[in-house]
């Protein structure tokens, strides 16, 4: 018998898991996966992935140094080790996440993809099987542009909230973008007081407005809706490129047999209603401009880094302590 997730692959719809547990994610034969700093750091506390902590601080003592560069040593190799093994599970790509406090900085955040890239490659793992995800603001856009442009090296650009955002994204040429769905939605509840479902929710309107625009103008970057609240929403949106969902919803997906009708089409976005188009390139203070007047994305991107950069502050004091035992 067919479930509801069964339902939404077959609407075209790529399934995406959203974890850095990798046990459960098999259960659900998702084409790829995405960590983030909190998802990591939520297994890393589970004893079944001790293993791992201690292959990164192993290795990060071989390499030697400070305390503080085995630390980053050790969270970089963490952040891979989960990726390898997400890897070995799963017939796609894994996302892994640039430490946030780089989100302001181009050339670093350049620096770090190449870092990643290269521990991946010297665990037998190749760029084309990784998306380095990177902060949408203007630089974490513009380190993305150069990285795919000129190495190769594939990017998700995460902490997506507005439609600015999402025109510079497609401008730069990257491969896949991560609109946070349910944050829209936490932002709107909270501002309005209001309950949104389903084709009324903001963050499912968002993501079709952009979905939509792609289409009508031809650019090939990914939409991958992201940081669902509930199977509403992910119903909203089937028929979009990709979905990346949380393992407690695909358990609710997997349990139900309710049918998934198809409710976003490439061939029809193309025919809706024509969205005017944006240009950002090479305009910085249009961009800040845009994203500012857009208080929900100005305000949910920057509380977004700062919780990423949190939580990763908390994992690097867990290896810290580690190396220093």
């Amino acid at each position: 018998m067919s479930t509801s997730l069964d339902y939404l692959k077959q609407t075209g719809t790529t399934v995406v898991s959203d974890s850095g547990d990798f046990e459960s994610i098999d259960v659900y034969k998702p084409q790829d996966a995405t960590t983030n700093p909190s998802l990591i750091l939520a297994a890393a506390n589970k004893p079944g992935y001790a293993r791992l902590i201690d292959v990164a601080v192993a290795e990060a003592k071989k390499k030697g140094g400070s305390l503080d560069v085995q630390t980053e040593a050790a969270l970089d190799r963490l952040l891979v080790e989960f990726g390898r093994e997400i890897l070995q599970i799963i017939p796609g790509r894994v996302s892994t996440e640039v430490d946030a406090r780089l989100s302001f900085d181009k050339e670093a955040t350049k620096a770090k993809a190449h870092e990643l890239i290269a521990l991946y490659d010297s665990v037998g793992i190749k760029k084309e099987r990784v998306l380095i995800k990177i902060a949408s603001t203007w630089e974490g856009i513009q380190a993305a542009r150069e990285l795919e442009r000129d190495h190769g090296i594939h990017c998700n650009l995460t902490l997506l909230f507005g439609f600015g955002q999402a025109v510079a994204c497609a401008e730069a040429g990257v491969t896949l973008i991560s609109p946070f769905v349910g944050r829209i939605l936490d932002w709107y509840k909270k501002s309005t007081g209001k309950n949104y479902e389903g084709d009324e929710d903001p963050g499912v309107i968002s993501v079709k407005k952009i979905f939509n625009y792609y289409k009508q103008h031809g650019y090939k970057t990914i939409v991958m809706g992201a940081s669902f609240r509930n199977t509403g929403e992910i119903k909203a949106l089937a028929g979009v490129d990709f979905l990346t969902i949380a393992p407690a919803l695909l358990e609710q997906l997997k349990n139900s047999t309710e049918p998934v009708p198809k409710k976003l089409d490439a061939s029809a976005a193309a025919q809706a209603d024509p969205i005017p188009k944006v240009t950002f390139i090479d305009d910085e203070p249009a961009f800040r401009w845009a994203l500012l007047e857009e208080a929900m994305a100005f305000e949910k991107l920057h509380e977004g880094i700062r919780k990423f950069a949190e939580d990763g502050a908390t994992l690097k004091e867990l290896l810290k302590k580690k190396l220093s035992a």
